[in-house]
């Protein structure tokens, strides 16, 4: 009897190439994996690359109960784009953008990256709002869906309060435009029940006025826990409220097809100093008072964040010696002439002169563009300095929490007094101050259940810490996810977790939409598929993942990227591992059916495939060059080193000639696939492969790869 998601399969198959589907073990492992310290295998991943196409496996979803998950570049952090379902993945030529009203808006397709959409508005003197750490990575669907902001954008200018317009497809495959009043008029009249129910939950919302009052609380602070309960206060015209909601919502209620932004002004005029301090309570008394004035951006950094990136040449070389309690603020301003620039310059120098008595080093403000990119590289620099000297075998965290102002030096003191409780002595803290944001960064190994058990507790005590005791944000920016779902409830009580379980039923009645994600029953799902980090190489032991790499790797979209070699090739050592620690018949057979699936495949996906320009060791945070990883494994080849040099030689000299009878081979191969079958063409080749060394045929290869050659 056939599966659902076999039936699902069957009714995508007739209207997505065949190309579409990825169904080899090798490759979704390694496509499923994202930037979270969490692990599912997808069973199946669907690569969309336009609307009809995304509204078609919506459908077939719906019809089939078949959960999906939307992945855009996979840059998430709180495990909100994985699963053990279906994968759906944006293809990269889903990038289009309208530029409208001369800058002031622009229209912008799901796969686009962040700063590919600013790049296009820069010269009219605009960008979007959000502004993640990952904006050269990450795509803008995905930014809309966890309502992502960063060290610029605040409150006042992320998606939530910059979205103009959208076109979102439904759980039940609808779509509506909110740009277009026919649309508009459609969907609200097909739709009606719906309406009512959203319209009598605001209503509902609205009348709790203990409950609103905590919406309105909690939403003056960066806030990304549960689904926007502000969208419910905010707005009335329920269109409005669909839309909002839909920001921040991760994919569980609805896909965002399009989204249209009012963009902001991008100030060509900036200014940046860099300051230290000997007490952290007086550095957050300052972030209080340069609140009040027109002041782009102030980092703060604690003093285990400064020793991380002490080794810096713009440093002062004492940092090590420094007290305990010293923290530096990074601050920027910015105006649209120089005039106005020198006056707030003047305004954040008289507030910081009545700090001078603990300044232990200052960079005055400064638009050396070189300088204050040194600066900034200061702080960026700080999450993936804990990445690159961690412990083998461990994984980097991050979470992000916001506090109120007059609370943040308490927030700040009681979170390090947690991590001394838990032993978690690399731990550190920098942060968004102006909105009270913080990020702190630990590392963590999940072999043991000691160890799951103290990542455990520890989060308990920071959910109690900072929405209880101190009535902060438990997630600021990076999204509710599976690591904080089972605290939602914690954060706004059991009457606003109820509204939001009521919002995911009238939305994705069947949870057919990412489900386990922001709305989770299991108390314990956030210490659930933890992800392992294996020693397997020294070259790229200390990948945390992120995806930062794979914009700029010439195989992305033929092959793998190199977070994904570096996944599949971690994989393959686990599974080695696995093999010499298990004595059980069946499992060996399990271990080893995988292990020989990514054995035969990681030749080509991994190895041969892989360009080598080092263009990823260039995007890396920790500086990991994959394409060395990848040539240290073919110098392990049995292939004589005096005949490759030749064998390049010839190529270079008869390459048009090559590269035509490769597009022959390559073609010759897709023809016979289609006639014979996968099975059958591997079968036939497989004596040959045997007697030449190189296989004619690899499963793994992209159907229409005799498309992507050319002379």
């Amino acid at each position: 009897m056939a599966t659902a998601l076999t039936l699902f399969q069957q009714q995508l198959s007739d209207k997505l190439p065949a190309s579409a589907f990825i169904e080899d073990y090798p490759r979704r492992y390694a496509f499923g994996t994202d930037a979270s310290f969490y692990r599912l295998v997808p069973q199946l991943i669907v690569l969309v690359a336009d609307q009809q196409q995304a509204q078609q496996v919506i459908s077939a979803a719906a019809t089939y109960k078949v959960a999906i998950t939307f992945r855009a570049a996979g840059t998430s952090l709180s495990g909100q784009a994985i699963t053990d379902s279906v994968l759906v993945l944006l293809s990269d030529c889903w990038s289009g953008y309208q530029i409208e009203d001369n800058g002031a808006a622009i229209r912008l397709e799901p796969a686009i990256i962040g700063a590919r959409a600013n790049a296009v508005l820069a010269p009219f003197g605009r960008k979007i709002g959000p502004d993640p750490a990952s904006i050269n990575s990450c795509k803008i669907a995905g930014m809309a869906a966890n309502n992502s902001s960063g060290m610029c954008c605040g409150v006042a200018q992320n998606s939530y309060h910059t979205v103009k317009d959208m076109t979102l497809i439904f759980a039940d495959g609808t779509v509506l435009d909110t740009r277009c009043e026919q649309s508009r008029s459609k969907f609200l009249h097909s739709h009606q029940p719906f309406i009512n129910d959203i319209t009598a939950l605001a209503q509902q919302v609205t009348n709790n006025p203990e409950l609103a009052q905590r919406i309105a609380h909690k939403y003056r602070l960066k806030n990304t826990t549960g689904y926007g309960l502000n969208a419910l206060i905010d707005y009335t015209d329920p269109i409005e409220i669909i839309k909002h909601l839909m920001i921040g919502s991760e994919g569980t209620l609805g896909f965002i097809a399009d989204i249209t932004y009012h963009t902001v002004i991008d100030h060509a005029h900036k200014s940046s100093a860099f300051i230290i301090f000997d007490d952290i309570s007086q550095v957050c008394e300052l972030v209080k008072q340069l609140a009040t004035l027109d002041v782009a951006a102030v980092e703060l950094l604690d003093k285990r964040s400064l020793l991380c990136v002490a080794h810096h040449d713009i440093m002062p070389k004492d940092v090590h010696n420094y007290p305990a309690d010293s923290a530096a603020l990074l601050i920027e301003v910015r105006a649209e002439d120089a005039t106005k620039l020198v006056n707030l310059q003047q305004q954040v120098d008289q507030l910081v002169a009545h700090f001078s008595a603990h300044q232990l080093a200052i960079m005055a403000f400064s638009t050396d563009a070189k300088r204050n990119a040194s600066l900034w590289n200061i702080r960026k620099g700080t999450f993936p300095a804990v990445g690159a000297v961690r412990e083998n075998g461990t994984t980097v965290i991050i979470e992000d929490v916001a506090f109120e102002l007059d609370v943040l030096a308490q927030g700040v003191k009681a979170l390090h007094q947690l991590f001394d409780k838990y032993s978690y002595d690399e731990a550190i803290i920098f942060g968004h101050a102006l909105a009270g944001n913080l990020h702190f960064v630990f590392t963590q190994a999940f072999d043991t259940p000691a160890q799951v058990a103290r990542y455990e507790q520890f989060m308990r005590d920071v959910s109690q810490l900072v929405a209880v005791e101190l009535n902060g944000s438990l997630k600021a920016e990076h999204g509710t996810g599976r690591n904080m779902a089972p605290f939602v409830a914690t954060e706004w009580g059991t009457d606003g977790f109820a509204v939001m379980q009521r919002i995911k039923q009238l939305f994705d009645k069947d949870h057919i939409l990412n489900p386990g994600v922001i709305i989770n029953t299991d108390e314990n799902c956030h210490i659930q598929h933890l992800k392992t980090m294996p020693s397997s190489d020294d070259i790229i032991d200390k990948c945390i993942e992120c995806g930062f790499c794979e914009t700029v790797c010439p195989s992305k979209g033929l092959t793998l990227t190199p977070r994904q070699r570096i996944t599949l090739w971690r994989r393959r050592t686990e599974l080695v591992n696995q093999l010499s620690n298990t004595g059980d018949i069946s499992e060996k057979q399990h271990i080893n059916r995988q292990l020989s699936s990514i054995e035969k495949d990681f030749q080509y996906l991994g190895i041969d495939s892989c360009a080598a320009t080092g263009l990823c060791g260039m995007k890396c945070p920790v500086g990991i060059n994959t394409g060395e990883f990848i040539k240290s494994l073919r110098a392990k080849k049995q292939l004589n080193a005096k005949v490759a040099p030749r064998i390049a030689s010839f190529a270079v000299k008869h390459f048009a000639v090559l590269a035509n009878t490769a597009r022959f081979g390559l073609t010759s191969m897709a023809m016979v696939r289609n006639i014979i079958g996968a099975q059958a063409l591997r079968t036939l080749t497989k004596p040959t492969n045997k007697l030449i060394g190189t296989p004619l045929y690899y499963s793994a290869w992209p159907r229409g790869s005799s498309q992507l050659i050319t002379a």
